[in-house]
C-alpha cells in the first residue's frame, strides 16, 4: 500500500511542478494570472469504520486555482494600450473562431481597416454612444478613417471613463463609443484558452457588463499595460518546495522497496 500512497504524492508533486513552471514561464506575459495547486487527502474507510482506525492512502489534486490579483502597471506611451485599474475584463471577438473572449491584456493596436484589435486579431468590444450595458449588445471597435466632412483620421485616445475619442485632420473629435468591461460572479471558473484570454463556463457564470469607472468596474488607464501578477521570488520558493515534495515521496518508495526486499530475503 505504501507504494501507491507515495506514488500519489509523486503525481501531485509533478502537477505542482508543472503549475509553478507555467507561472515562471509567464512572468513577463502581459495580463497573465498565476495559478496555485490545491491538494486533498485520501482515506480508506466507510460509515462502519472505527474513526480511530481509518487509514490514509495518499493525496490527490483537488483543483488548480487561478489567482486574479492585479498585476503591476507599466506605462508604454501607446494610446491604444489600456490597463484596468480595478475589477473587470476587456471583451474581444474572434472572427476566426466565432467566439467571445475576455482578457486583462490591454495591448491593442489598429489595423488598416480601423479595427482596434489585439496581437491575435481579436477585435475589442465597445458600447455605441448612448447604449445601456444592461440591455444593449456590444459592437466591434472600428475607427472611421474619415469623418462626415471627409477629413482624414489623425489619432485615437481612450479616456479614463473608457470613451474612445477619434481625432481628425480638420481638428474635430468624434466619440465612437465606450470600452465594454465584463465581470463574473466566479472568475476562477473561467476557462483559460491561452494568450491571456479566457472563455465563459457554467462555473464562472454569465458576464455582467458595465462602463469603466462605474460601480465595481475600474477605470481604463490609457498608455499603460497590466503586467503578469507572478512574483518570481515567491515562485522560486514554491519550486524548491515542490522539488522537496517530489524527492520525499521518491525516498518513501525507495524505503518501501528496501523493506520488501528484506522481507523477501528473510523468507528465502
Amino acid at each position: 500500500m505504501s507504494f501507491y500512497t507515495s506514488l500519489s504524492g509523486l503525481k501531485n508533486a509533478q502537477t505542482d511542478l508543472g503549475v509553478v513552471s507555467h507561472n515562471i514561464a509567464n512572468a513577463e506575459t502581459n495580463g497573465f494570472k498565476k495559478s496555485n495547486t490545491a491538494f486533498g487527502d485520501l482515506v480508506a474507510g466507510s460509515s462502519f469504520s472505527n474513526p480511530k482506525m481509518i487509514t490514509g492512502i495518499g493525496s490527490n489534486t483537488e483543483a488548480i486555482i487561478q489567482n486574479f490579483a492585479m498585476g503591476s502597471i507599466e506605462q508604454t506611451g501607446s494610446s491604444l494600450d489600456m490597463a484596468i485599474t480595478g475589477d473587470g475584463f476587456f471583451k474581444t471577438y474572434s472572427a476566426a473562431g466565432d467566439r467571445t473572449l475576455f482578457t486583462r491584456n490591454g495591448s491593442f493596436d489598429m489595423d488598416v481597416a480601423g479595427n482596434i484589435q489585439d496581437g491575435a486579431g481579436n477585435v475589442l468590444q465597445i458600447f455605441a454612444p448612448g447604449a445601456d450595458p444592461a440591455t444593449d449588445a456590444t459592437i466591434n471597435a472600428v475607427v472611421p478613417l474619415t469623418n462626415a466632412a471627409g477629413s482624414e483620421y489623425a489619432g485615437v485616445t481612450v479616456e479614463m471613463d473608457g470613451s474612445v475619442v477619434v481625432s481628425y485632420a480638420d481638428g474635430t473629435n468624434d466619440t465612437i463609443g465606450t470600452v465594454a468591461l465584463a465581470s463574473f460572479s466566479s472568475p476562477t471558473g473561467l476557462r483559460q484558452v491561452g494568450s491571456s484570454n479566457w472563455e465563459v463556463t457554467g462555473i464562472s457564470g454569465p458576464p455582467g457588463y458595465g462602463f469603466p469607472g462605474e460601480g465595481k468596474f475600474g477605470n481604463t488607464l490609457s498608455g499603460s499595460i497590466e503586467r503578469s501578477n507572478v512574483d518570481l521570488a515567491e515562485e522560486l520558493v514554491s519550486l524548491i518546495t515542490a522539488q522537496r515534495y517530489f524527492q520525499a515521496n521518491a525516498k518513501a518508495i525507495d524505503t518501501a522497496t528496501q523493506i520488501s526486499q528484506t522481507v523477501i530475503n528473510l523468507r528465502t
